[in-house]
């Protein structure tokens, strides 16, 4: 038998294009005729602009053409008025990248300002409920919470994030004709390809978008945002090929970010570690002009067994660009909340954290009132507290030293929705005996290209550089955002289901064709293994070529189809984990060191164990910045982002990121989808962050709850 390339530790198929500079991202295809846009923004947070004065810019050598005129562009914000600071104003087009940067610092514009308010944390400031995130009870919360023995009650903050990949925001647009082909950095070919469309007011079959490479997004290319769209509009009008590349200062103005969110968590629990009553409040900053909501209240609904649980979500719209999805989007700050008053609640109980959690585990999913398809969370904790050492933690905080420094260990719960969407794709065997699959989803560096081709391999019977999978171009089988974990669940589970139909056909052929020695073969007997067809007895085998060279065939190729149809509401499927930390921390300086991090995760099937190893660690180092370093800093007088830069915007460096290592609980979950798998990008962040802030109390005593944690806190 032949061995399964799901769950091989293989490396990367796209890794030496990679490192080589072999791989081609957005910004780097070399298009014939290309002129290069640079976008002016405005500086005011709120008012109308007066004038803009292009002149200067337009005598500039170099400089051919400047827009200011977007009235027939369909935005998501106003284009009649400015609703944040640095909205686009203008679009300068030259010949080279030089002359256009130059020529956006010569236009001049002079506004008409209005109060702006960029801080939501005035008092004065009205709070919404979002229509998708109703008030929430079940029980009796209040009275519960009341008749409580134990309480704990905490008031917590985080601050605005925004991401950081490497790659900027960038776009190349070219028409021909009609036509208009990007080349973007997204995170959805498909749903920028719409997006564009309908801004530009042209059919979506005319919108061709290409992203092989991306070079990272925690979410920031999900949306199509203003450069991608002014990149078409520019090209459209001076009649030539624009590429759009954003400044690193650009992206915090012209992308969304992580909302910052203000939150009250209060749990109520008997003396025995019962919980009985759970309140959370929470409310995040919006933009006037588009409401953003997303998960916050999933996790404290859910999580735990709590009989009496109530929530509310309130967004405060304020003069700022709209958020958007970010690693976790909305999970990882609600679980902040919860997961450190769960600490606090162990700590005043004195039971260990972990058992408080066990004793609290429910039977089923008390939201939705249906059974969990897997929940290894148990196992989770078990192997976790193994694999660290939690039995060598002390519960008295401060009890642990190492010289000066104070040691610390804590732990958190993780917890992911598992996201399955319609997915579509297409599946071909050539003659040569290889196969190749298509499907329109991306690859912002999970490896997406590596493990849909591990599926695709061990579905047809072919070793693993007999498939390439193809992605990232907006004309082929539809295929979800690529975010929200939902890539591997959805495409892979396509793919799989797409590569045993063009298997069956390749079946039926054979065993119809006299020529075959498969002829008259019952087809339920017939298995794929090393590029043959052969029945279980392995007396009589075919080839996918043998059986395309008697047809006379240069291929064959079978489109599918899969979804998830209605099985989220028969069973609740979610990725589960464990995160471990350990800390030290320096009384004098109030410094926070990590020492080291374990996870134990439940994510069903691993198809690619490297892969997957990489994700978790990946996740960890995004925790630990939001822990310790990331927060955006606004000025409030005129809305400006203060550190819109690597050098002010704290992220983790080498010199932050200690021993991470991680470990899969690995279950199959085959109600789930046909692949077992559940998603996993996002849930390596959950519980990274409050088992950080956890230890920091177990180290110190003192329990902080606003992120990230500064030294000046802690002095």
């Amino acid at each position: 038998m032949a061995t399964p390339v799901v769950g091989q530790p293989l490396s990367r198929v796209d890794a030496r294009r990679k490192v080589t500079g072999a791989a081609t991202y957005a910004a780097e295809h070399r298009i014939e005729g290309l002129l290069y846009g640079v976008i002016v923004n405005g500086t005011v947070a709120r008012g109308t602009v007066s004038e803009v004065a292009v002149d200067a810019a337009l005598g500039h050598p170099g400089v051919l053409h400047v827009l200011t005129d977007f009235g027939g562009l369909r935005l998501a914000h106003p284009v009649d008025r400015l609703a944040f600071y640095g909205q686009p104003i203008a679009v300068v087009v030259a010949e080279t990248l030089e002359a256009a940067t130059h020529g956006a610092s010569l236009v001049e514009a002079t506004y008409e300002r209005q109060d702006a308010i960029t801080d939501f944390d005035d008092p004065d400031l009205p709070s919404q409920t979002p229509e998708d995130e109703p008030d929430y009870s079940r029980g009796d919360p209040v009275g519960a919470m009341g008749s409580a023995q134990v309480k704990v009650d905490l008031n917590l903050s985080i601050a605005r994030e925004n991401h950081n990949p490497i790659e900027l925001p960038s776009t190349i647009a070219r028409w021909q004709g009609g036509r208009l082909t990007l080349w973007d950095k997204t995170q959805w070919v498909q749903g920028a390809a719409r997006n564009v469309a309908g801004a530009l007011g042209i059919a979506v079959g005319d919108v061709r978008v290409h992203a092989e490479f991306v070079g990272g997004g925690f979410g920031s290319g999900i949306q199509t945002y203003d450069h991608v769209i002014l990149a078409a509009f520019a090209a459209r009008e001076v009649g030539r090929p624009v590429k759009v590349v954003l400044t690193r200062r650009q992206f915090y103005y012209g992308t969304g970010f992580r909302p910052a969110s203000r939150h009250r968590m209060a749990l109520g629990s008997s003396t025995a570690g019962r919980v009985g009553a759970l309140v959370y409040e929470v409310r995040i900053e919006n933009a006037r002009y588009q409401t953003y909501t997303d998960g916050l209240t999933d996790l404290p609904q859910f999580l735990y067994g709590v009989p009496n649980t109530s929530t509310a979500y309130r967004v405060t719209p304020i003069d700022v660009h709209s958020p958007c999805s970010m690693r976790g989007p909305g999970v990882v700050s609600g679980n902040f909340a919860l997961e450190t008053a769960m600490d606090q609640l162990a700590h005043e109980l004195g039971v260990d954290p972990v058992e408080l959690r066990l004793r609290n585990e429910p039977t089923r999913d008390e939201v939705a009132q249906i059974p969990f398809s897997t929940r290894k969370l148990r196992e989770c904790y078990e192997t976790g507290a193994r694999r660290f050492g939690w039995s060598r933690r002390k519960a008295k905080p401060g009890a642990s030293t190492d010289g000066d420094l104070l040691i610390g260990m804590g732990m958190a719960t993780a917890s992911y929705h598992n996201n399955r969407r319609d997915s579509s794709a297409l599946a071909r065997i050539s003659a040569d005996g290889t196969a190749t699959v298509f499907a329109a989803t991306g690859d912002m560096g999970p490896g997406t290209t590596t493990s849909v081709m591990q599926v695709a391999a061990d579905a047809l019977g072919l070793p693993a550089e007999s498939v390439t999978f193809r992605l990232g171009d907006s004309t082929y089988p539809t295929a979800p955002l690529h975010a929200a974990a939902c890539t591997m669940a959805s495409v892979g589970s396509a793919v799989h289901t797409t590569c045993n139909a063009l298997k069956a056909e390749f079946v039926r052929r054979a065993v119809a064709d006299p020529d075959s020695p498969l002829h008259g073969a019952d087809p339920q007997d017939v298995r794929a293994r090393a590029g043959h067809l052969e029945t279980s007895d392995g007396r009589a085998r075919d080839s996918y070529r043998d059986i395309l060279r008697r047809a006379d065939l240069p291929s064959l190729e079978v489109n599918g189809n899969w979804g998830p149809g209605d099985a989220d509401t028969r069973i609740s499927t979610y990725g589960y984990g464990a995160v471990f930390a350990e800390v030290s921390v320096d009384p004098l300086l109030g410094l926070v060191r990590i020492r080291r991090i374990f996870a134990a995760y439940d994510v069903g099937r691993v198809i690619s164990p490297k892969l997957a190893h990489s994700q978790a660690i990946g996740g960890m180092v995004g925790g630990i910045g939001m822990a310790l370093l990331e927060g955006t800093v606004t000025d409030h007088r005129d809305g400006r982002i203060v550190n819109a830069s690597l050098a002010d915007y704290l992220v983790p460096v080498n010199a932050d990121v200690p021993d991470l290592d991680a470990a899969f609980i690995n279950t199959e979950d085959p109600q789930a989808d046909p692949i077992g798998v559940k998603g996993l990008g996002e849930i390596t962040i959950v519980g990274v962050a409050p088992a950080i802030g956890n230890a920091v109390f177990n180290a110190t005593g003192k329990r902080l709850t606003n992120l990230p944690i500064r030294p000046e806190a802690l002095l």
